[in-house]
């Protein structure tokens, strides 16, 4: 299990997902606490490449021995890229949030969106 943190180059939304921004694409995932509280994650339910998705809307399923939850999109944009090494390893979502259990890549369709998630400070906060 991956320590708590909140990495400072990343953007946040309320629902507890991330956003890794590269230019007009951008890497979301769940946040630390998104799967603490989750607890073991056991299969993902990713979109299909091709998908157009919104901002504040559910585009995913992660269900832990826990519940299954709805995995809420931060920014609007269409999946380029599907995280294939989940559907074998899902506990990758737990042990690496930010690194080898990134949920998908998208190209955004509205990058001004950005400006409304918060940082990890902001977000740290929020969790209190």
């Amino acid at each position: 299990m991956a320590e708590a943190s909140y990495p400072p180059d990343l953007k946040y939304h309320p629902e507890h997902d991330w956003a890794r921004i590269e230019g007009d694409t951008a890497t979301f995932g769940i946040t630390w606490y998104a799967q603490d509280q989750l607890g073991e994650v056991v299969f993902f339910d990713p979109p299909e490449v091709g998908k157009s998705i919104s901002k504040d809307q559910p585009y995913a399923e992660v269900e832990s021995v826990k519940a299954v939850s709805d995995v809420v999109a931060p920014l609007s944009g269409e999946v380029v890229e599907v995280n294939e090494a989940l559907s074998d390893a899902p506990e990758k979502i737990n042990e690496d949030p930010y690194g080898d259990g990134w949920l998908v890549k998208v190209r955004l369709s509205d990058a001004s969106e950005v400006d409304e998630l918060m940082d990890s400070a902001a977000y740290e906060g929020s969790l209190a």
